[in-house]
């Protein structure tokens, strides 16, 4: 009943807030560009998109002030100018406006444990209506994935583009509840019950079709992936507005890093936020099985996992992670390394022989590119982005592996290890250069190729 309430609740002010809007005359909106990214402190592929984003806008746009909806409350102009370069190596031409968000709280999971899509959703076009209304752009940048957003900045007057990293509802997660198959995002209970797996897929089928409505009022969509663009086409249907554009990964100062380094011990790491889909789980169990299979006088290696944490129940997991090394007598050989800076990051990887990725479906992978780019194997999860984008032969040679169960990851990791280090280093070599395909430079160029023509119109 609360779940219920809370969703009331969020749809009595959206409905006030549009008739408000529709009875206020309108104002022109600024000639600015606004970012609508609620979290700029996730610490992942995100809001490194975002900050290049910006800075591409700002030299494109020399004159046109940037502003960032952000609910992060120490969030100031400099610190995340500062931030922007810390952390991912971006310096932006000028420091952007901050816009605070204090209604944040309508789009965090934990507010809606029933129902979480449609409750974030509605909640992000409430918090939209307060971004909007405390500063309206000329140009809306949706970077963070909230579709339902975008009629409301329309109705504000504004141009809307968007970065999308993943489609929210995808034909995978539908087929997923008809099969019945639990994961993080189709738990047990509703996996083992044909009645709840009905009524879910009545839920999704609606969903996407409110999603598809709301998506396609977007004047520019770029994604990130051939697999979220053969998704986002299917459900917004809007192919003439549609562009893939790669997100920006750090390959110039990652290229550098020798591909001769240190054996003993040989170093695993895996560079992921803390969160369910990223699937660490998996890593670890397949980490702890190699250690079983490799002969007693062979070099123990390491495992290093690199990741932030949003949340407290972020921290949770990565207890739980730890605890779980713990149980499988291995702590002494696997490192955690929390909310590092970009540099400490570019120096673990610089020390890695390989590189672990998990998550099912992962819409690109912009840690598989920098393992690629730093001189590290990449093995990664047979599907999406890696096997549709990344880990692909390059010049007719292998750029590394690809795996979906514990086993698969297991072998991956073995065959890395026994590798003679003149192989290891011709794969290392290959892999890096078809990374260049996926370069800060390349991102820069493709998007500012993407939003050209809307920037250059002063009219919304």
């Amino acid at each position: 009943m609360a779940i219920l309430a809370g969703l009331v609740a969020v749809l009595s002010a959206l409905l006030a807030a549009v008739l408000r809007r529709l009875l206020i005359p309108r104002r022109r909106p600024a000639d600015a560009a606004g970012f609508f990214h609620p979290y700029t402190n996730d610490g992942g592929g995100g809001e490194r998109v975002l900050w290049c984003a910006v800075r591409a806008v700002q030299e494109l746009r020399p004159d046109l002030p940037c502003a960032v909806y952000t609910g992060d409350a120490d969030a100031a102009p400099d610190a995340l100018a500062a931030r922007a370069l810390d952390r991912f190596g971006v310096r932006l031409l000028r420091p952007p406006q901050v816009v605070h968000l204090n209604k944040r709280k309508w789009i965090e999971a934990s507010t809606y444990p029933h129902f979480t899509m449609i409750g974030q959703s509605l909640g992000s076009v409430y918090l939209a209506w307060e971004a909007l209304t405390n500063f309206t752009p000329m140009f809306y940048f949706d970077t963070s994935g909230y579709a339902f957003t975008y009629p409301l900045a329309r109705l504000f007057g504004c141009k809307v583009i968007c970065y999308t990293h993943y489609p929210t509802i995808s034909s995978d997660m539908v087929e997923r509840v008809k099969h019945r198959s639990s994961m993080y995002n189709n738990n047990s209970r509703i996996a083992g019950s044909i009645w709840l797996s009905r009524c879910k897929i009545l839920y999704y089928t609606i969903f996407s079709w409110l999603y598809g409505l709301v998506g396609s009022c977007a004047h520019l969509v770029m994604v990130n992936s051939s697999w979220t663009r053969s998704h986002i086409l299917n459900i917004w249907k809007i192919p003439e507005h549609t562009k893939r554009v790669y997100p920006p990964c750090d390959t110039s100062s990652l290229q550098v890093l020798p591909l001769e380094r240190p054996t003993t011990p040989p170093i695993f790491i895996s560079v992921a936020q803390f969160r369910p889909e990223k699937a660490h789980g998996l890593q670890l169990e397949a980490f702890a099985l190699a250690l079983q299979r490799l002969d007693p006088d062979f070099p123990k290696p390491k495992l290093q996992f690199v990741g932030s944490c949003r949340n407290k129940e972020d921290l949770d997991r990565l207890q739980k992670l730890k605890d779980r090394s713990t149980e499988l007598q291995i702590d002494e050989l696997v490192e955690f390394h929390r909310d590092i800076s970009y540099s400490d990051l570019v120096r673990l990887l610089g020390g890695a022989i390989s590189g672990l990725h998990s998550m099912t479906d992962e819409h690109f992978g912009i840690s598989v590119v920098e393992y690629m780019a730093a001189g590290a194997i990449p093995i990664a999860h047979k599907s999406a982005g890696p096997m549709m984008d990344i880990v692909l032969d390059e010049d007719g040679h292998q750029t590394g592996f690809l795996a979906s169960e514990k086993e698969e990851y297991t072998e991956a990791i073995i065959k890395v290890l026994r590798m003679r280090e003149s192989e290891r280093q011709e794969m290392a070599a290959v892999a890096r250069k078809r990374a260049q395909r996926f370069s800060d430079q390349r991102f820069h160029e493709d998007f500012t190729e993407a939003v050209r023509h809307i920037l250059s119109a002063r009219e919304a």
